[in-house]
């Protein structure tokens, strides 16, 4: 089965990451997996919603937008209410980021996390995992430096990609073309110590075995391990590309 670019069943997409995309946020990432592109900001806020106060600890939240033409055919701006596939990818990435955040080291401060995606073409919502953990890191040294902290609150690393299987085969990573004719798909995130904090997958047509569950895991472990290297080396000030170039 051929795949765009030439890639092999098991190979992520080109993934570039560029921290200080944006000057005005602590934590500023423009992530690029193949054709998908992602913005990612972290911002520190002073307190913490009313019902985490009695807690002591901070808080992460995300928020998670698309722009209106960013998947080609222009859609309207959520404005007001937010669809229901928007909250719950947004309820995603916090939910993820969190895993690794030690909550109380933030004290009652919070860090925000905004995902904008300027192009889509698959797995935006791994990928903004992805980018958005390079962000909250920066964040998190800016809160550091200026003593909102107690301690460095990040755990771990965390990293997140998609695989499916399509016409029987595991793919990883898997573009706009391949997710719509997938027979299943799966989005994983998991922590730089090999645990899981989420593991979303259905399938569309065929109901899956328990071997094909594993052998798409396998490949999204395998998977994440290069995009945390990739956020690594991002974080470390090197050129944090994985994969071949068009």
């Amino acid at each position: 089965m051929a795949r765009k670019g030439g890639r092999r069943a098991d190979e992520l997409r080109p993934v570039e990451i560029i921290r200080g995309y944006t000057r005005t946020a602590p934590g500023s990432v423009l992530i690029s997996q193949g054709d998908t592109r992602i913005l990612c900001t972290a911002s520190l806020q002073e307190g913490v919603p009313p019902w985490r106060e009695p807690s002591g600890a901070g808080w992460v939240t995300a928020e998670y937008d698309m722009l209106p033409a960013a998947g080609g055919e222009r859609r309207p701006r959520n404005r007001g209410r937010v669809d229901g596939r928007t909250q719950e990818i947004q309820r995603l990435i916090g939910r993820v980021l969190r895993a690794v955040v030690d909550l109380p080291a933030l004290g009652l401060n919070s860090i925000v996390l905004d995902c904008d995606v300027i192009q889509a073409d698959g797995g935006t919502r791994t990928a903004g995992i992805t980018g958005a953990y390079v962000a909250l890191c920066d964040a998190a040294r800016a809160g550091l430096k200026r003593g909102l902290f107690a301690r460095w609150p990040i755990r771990e690393g965390v990293a997140a990609v998609s695989a499916g299987l399509v016409k029987g085969k595991v793919l990883l990573d898997l573009d706009y073309a391949e997710d719509s004719r997938a027979d299943a798909d799966f989005n994983v995130a998991m922590t730089e110590s090999g645990r899981f904090v989420e593991v979303q997958g259905n399938a569309e047509g065929t109901a899956f075995t328990g071997a094909e569950l594993e052998r798409v895991l396998a490949a999204a472990v395998r998977g994440i391990r290069k995009l945390l290297v990739a956020q690594r080396a991002a974080l470390d000030g090197r050129p944090a590309r994985r994969g071949r170039r068009r």
